[in-house]
């Protein structure tokens, strides 16, 4: 979200994003109230950019370890965020008294590890809601702990689509029907043990490709072969020949055309 003070230097590279929560707003503090300084929607777009996942923070849970589950659904964060995150706050105090729905304020640092942990392996499912920008760690930590994601968002970028595909081990909630008075918490009793035994296998096939560092000791090898590292190389690879199309589109536009960029790629 601090990139902005270079936006004109940077955004001609192919940017490695979380999201693209930040890059939309303009700070009135810094920005002195002159709309100029907002980044431009071309300076970041799917077409050259590359999200990536966040490192999560607790560790993996394999799926011969999974026990029994008897909570519901699980969240632990802050309640008051800002932007986004008023989703958040009202999530909060829609399900705070919901039987088997845990929701706890506080972080998985080095206090509250331990109670993430515990929280994220005896739960169904992990609620992930906005933050100040729409993705967090908190997703990257449910996928280790085979935890189904619950993503509540009708905007979220994710990293590596088109080469996974998250319906087959997430839930994707509109924010309008998860607002709705225990509709969630219904819609979740209603998933059959078959589903979620098969969103987390599914899961389970997926923990390699966000990790970065390589988890066997045996291996002489920092990154492993098929995780997230290669999985960037791999997306920065499928954008350049879009790039390279949008470069050559732009060179051909007649002066005083009015057609928009379609990224800012050179």
């Amino acid at each position: 979200m601090a990139m902005w003070h270079v936006r004109a230097e940077i955004a001609p590279a192919i940017l490695l994003v979380v999201d693209f929560g930040g890059w939309y707003k303009l700070d009135s503090k810094s920005a002195g109230g002159n709309s100029s300084k907002m980044i431009q929607h071309t300076q970041v777009s799917l077409l050259k950019d590359v999200i990536v996942p966040y490192t999560h923070l607790l560790p993996t849970l394999h799926l011969s370890e999974n026990m029994d589950r008897p909570t519901l659904l699980y969240f632990k964060g802050a309640k008051h965020r800002h932007r986004g995150g008023l989703v958040r706050e009202k999530l909060w105090d829609l399900m705070v008294n919901e039987p088997d729905v845990v929701m706890e304020e506080g972080f998985p640092n080095a206090t509250g590890r331990e109670q993430s942990i515990k929280g994220m392996r005896t739960s169904e499912f992990c609620l992930h809601p906005a933050g100040d920008t729409p993705s967090s760690c908190r997703l990257f930590d449910a996928i280790a702990s085979l935890c189904i994601p619950v993503i509540v968002s009708d905007d979220i970028e994710l990293p590596f689509e088109g080469m996974i595909d998250y319906t087959e081990f997430s839930i994707f909630v509109s924010v309008g029907n998860a607002m709705r008075p225990k509709w969630l918490t219904n819609y979740l009793r209603n998933i059959s043990k078959q589903q979620k035994d098969e969103f987390r296998r599914n899961l389970a096939g997926v923990q390699h490709i966000f990790e970065y560092e390589n988890t066997h000791q045996s291996s002489k090898v920092s990154a492993p072969e098929d995780g997230a590292v290669n999985h960037i190389w791999k997306k920065i690879h499928q954008k350049l020949p879009m790039i390279q199309e949008a470069v050559i589109r732009e060179k051909r536009k007649p002066e005083g055309a009015s057609i928009p960029l379609r990224c800012h790629c050179t």
